[in-house]
């Protein structure tokens, strides 16, 4: 059930419960969760910049996605990342800070959508899962990973599980030594101990696979 008020922070005691049921429903789980140790999931208060970093992040490594960030974060100074601040922006400002045309495209998109009221980031805390997707989904350039994204590191949702994202499959390879990449189906055969806290479990996932990663590069998936 979607949450009535914005989640900007996941409680301490939702994360603690999260662990525990993960360390003893999966063993692979527990050896990742003691190694790593306690989740800190840190949720952006406006959506709007988590939907931009999302779109940048598409197709690219997070150190590349970082470098863009940068830029976009020195060109606007002390200017809030907002619909206004994008569509404002010419396309040598932002295509300067390494975006690629398609990339500029869906930003110009979402800011549009944003803007016009087309795409309600006020209310959509209210919304549920299914229905958050439904309506990002709505924007050039962003898909289901996004939305999933979104959920996850905008909202606070506990039970998302990306099974199309590249680090996930790549990190459940590895850590349940699987001959290949699991398609879809067998992360939501593995996930299935996980709930209903798949969105904790790909967290660990993904900080099992970006350990050696600067804390820079880390912080977009802290």
């Amino acid at each position: 059930m979607a949450s009535k008020n914005p989640t900007r922070e996941i409680p301490t005691e939702h994360l603690d419960a999260a662990a525990g049921h993960l360390r003893k429903r999966d063993k692979v789980m527990r050896r990742i969760i003691d190694r790593h140790g306690p989740c800190q999931i840190k949720l952006e208060a406006d959506p709007f910049p988590v939907l931009v970093r999302s779109i940048i992040a598409q197709q690219i490594s997070t150190a590349a996605a970082h470098s863009i960030g940068r830029r976009l974060t020195t060109l606007r100074g002390r200017k809030k990342l907002s619909p206004q601040w994008v569509l404002g922006s010419s396309d040598e400002e932002l295509r300067g800070c390494g975006l690629s045309p398609q990339k500029l495209r869906y930003m110009r998109d979402l800011a549009s959508k944003v803007s016009s009221r087309e795409v309600n980031l006020t209310s959509i805390h209210e919304m549920s899962d299914a229905d958050i997707t439904a309506e990002l989904t709505k924007v050039l350039g962003i898909g289901v990973w996004t939305a999933q994204m979104f959920l996850i590191f905008s909202l606070g949702r506990l039970d998302v599980l990306p099974t199309g994202d590249l680090g996930v499959r790549a990190a459940i390879e590895r850590e349940y030594q699987l001959p290949a990449h699991p398609t879809p189906k067998q992360c939501e055969e593995i996930a299935a101990p996980w709930r209903p806290y798949a969105s904790i479990a790909s967290w660990y996932l993904w900080r099992s696979s970006d350990a050696k990663l600067t804390p820079e590069q880390q912080e977009m998936w802290s």
